[in-house]
């Protein structure tokens, strides 16, 4: 079956994504030009990294907010080399750089700007009449409540998709260590998300789309929460494992080699949980609590030179570019379930066929 063929269309805000996927934002520099603009050019919905922007600027002996805002510009104007299609930059509220890199993403024309890691309150405001896709991600119902009734209220807009991320996403989680343990199924996280949405109305009458996020892993999947009613999904980490992904080989190949006792969940200098593959550094980090660090980023609202337990900044930098054993690699609860490398075109087949598979009642492995 070619994915084509599929009838799931997720619609954004009048943006059309065939098939109904969304290639989750990965940073520092796992997910940037060339995997955003391969997974667009198949159809889905390709996602550059903003955090760690600030690299690719020319000019490093500028203020760090225009590093970022510069460094973003010249990533999106890479992207839109490789691709005609639209595509999506991921911007965590976290940063203190989060204004600049939100104008950054306006002024190259990004089809969508996906938030999390907080709450993006002020997010319409920054964007104005811009014609931009708005999709915060959430954890929870009453996340998504406070940014509807907000939004609504003040800017007088609703998100145009909200993606609801569960406790198996890679990277930071937006739970506690007691919410984890839980393990609350992102299941019922979507259904009950789409039951508090279906209230709100955009002005021109559509519904707003709910994304599951966090865990999704093959077509199977895809088709469980097509059938409960959202309306497409979020990936990361199977997008790590292709040849496209701007990660060095290094970093693919420690998922590829990965076992499941190796997904560990730490503290992250944002406050929040992080999901990693346990490594040299993070053992090193365990033992110690603290790595020294000289503070050249300046990158998250909540970090402290002085209080916090390492450089986060430094160490994704250093994982992506293949120095793992200075570098934090984090990756989504299934990355163990990944044994091999290959093209976007792919795996975003592979996947389309077990979703149609799925959804025509076929039976597949699990």
């Amino acid at each position: 079956m070619n994915h084509r063929t599929l009838s799931a269309v997720l619609s954004i805000g009048g943006l059309n994504i065939e098939p109904p996927i969304i290639q989750g934002g990965m940073g520092v520099a796992v997910s940037s030009s060339h995997l955003a603009a391969a997974v667009s050019n198949e159809g889905a919905l390709g996602v550059v990294a903003a955090v760690g922007a600030s690299l690719s600027c020319p000019n490093q002996k500028l203020p760090y907010s225009e590093k970022s805002y510069l460094g973003l510009r010249k990533i999106l104007q890479d992207t839109k080399k490789l691709t005609s299609k639209p595509f999506g930059v991921n911007i965590m509220c976290a940063l203190t750089d989060y204004d600049e890199l939100v104008r950054a993403a306006i002024d190259e024309g990004a089809a969508v700007i996906i938030s999390g890691a907080g709450l993006p309150m002020h997010l319409p405001m920054l964007v104005g009449e811009a014609p931009v896709k708005l999709v915060p991600v959430v954890s929870s119902v009453r996340a998504t409540s406070i940014i509807c009734r907000e939004w609504r209220k003040k800017y007088r807009r609703l998100p145009d998709a909200i993606i609801v991320e569960g406790i198996a996403a890679g990277g930071h989680l937006g739970f506690s260590l007691d919410e984890i343990q839980q393990k609350q199924a992102l299941e019922q996280i979507v259904t009950d998300v789409l039951a508090y949405v279906k209230d709100f109305t955009a002005a021109d009458g559509s519904k707003i789309p709910v994304i599951a996020a966090g865990g999704v892993f093959n077509g199977k999947d895809i088709a469980r929460f097509l059938s409960l009613g959202a309306a497409g999904v979020q990936m990361g980490t199977r997008f790590v494992c292709t040849h496209e992904c701007d990660a060095d080989i290094a970093f693919k190949k420690a998922y590829v080699n990965c076992t499941k006792e190796d997904i560990i969940i730490v503290k992250s200098p944002v406050g929040m949980p992080l999901r990693v593959m346990r490594n040299s550094f993070i053992d090193e980090l365990l033992e110690s609590g603290k790595k020294p660090f000289a503070c050249t980023y300046h990158c998250l609202k909540s970090c402290s030179p002085f209080n916090s337990p390492y450089c986060i900044a430094k160490a994704l930098t250093n994982a992506a570019s293949g120095n793992l054993a200075k570098g934090i690699i984090t990756c989504g609860a299934n990355a163990y379930r990944v044994k091999e490398i290959v093209s976007v075109h792919e795996l975003i087949t592979e996947l389309t066929q077990e979703c149609g598979a799925a959804m025509a009642g076929e039976n597949l492995p699990q």
